[in-house]
């Protein structure tokens, strides 16, 4: 199993920094060939499934994830969220925490374990470093684009 974590701060109110984190669509525009969905659709709640789909032809692979932590930031509180990774490919956890940071900005820290089947532990390193390039490049983008 892989692990990865990043922390971002962003020029922006936390409950924004959430919107923008959390349009999970919006999540596959910055990796190749994959496609994001939630079902229900409308706003997200614990339960809600969120699918990556990955691939082409006839190549596709589906990242299922239930969220099974839905905390939206409070004045009080951080907002956080976990998605529980229910996949036949890739299994583990994402966790989402976003916080009021230093000078009016916002804090977020990502954490994940990822367990891709079949790929042996020896690349579990590999695995984690990728993993942390393309989500931290995810966020990135997500906390840049309204």
């Amino acid at each position: 199993m892989a692990t990865l974590s990043f922390v971002r701060t962003a020029p922006l109110a936390p409950e924004e920094a959430w919107r923008r984190l959390t349009r999970w669509e919006r999540h596959g525009d910055t990796v190749p060939l994959t496609r994001v969905t939630a079902d229900p659709p409308g706003p997200t709640r614990r339960g809600t499934v969120v699918v990556a789909r990955t691939g082409a032809g006839r190549l596709v692979f589906d990242d299922a994830m239930e969220v099974t932590v839905w905390q939206p930031p409070r004045e009080d509180s951080p907002g956080r969220c976990r998605l529980e990774k229910r996949g036949r490919v890739v299994r583990g956890w994402a966790e989402i925490e976003v916080r009021p940071g230093p000078g009016g900005r916002t804090r977020v820290g990502w954490r994940e374990e990822l367990d891709v089947r079949l790929l042996p532990s020896l690349f579990d390193g590999v695995l984690g470093r990728s993993g942390r390039y393309v989500f931290g490049r995810t966020v990135d983008h997500l906390l840049r684009s309204p």
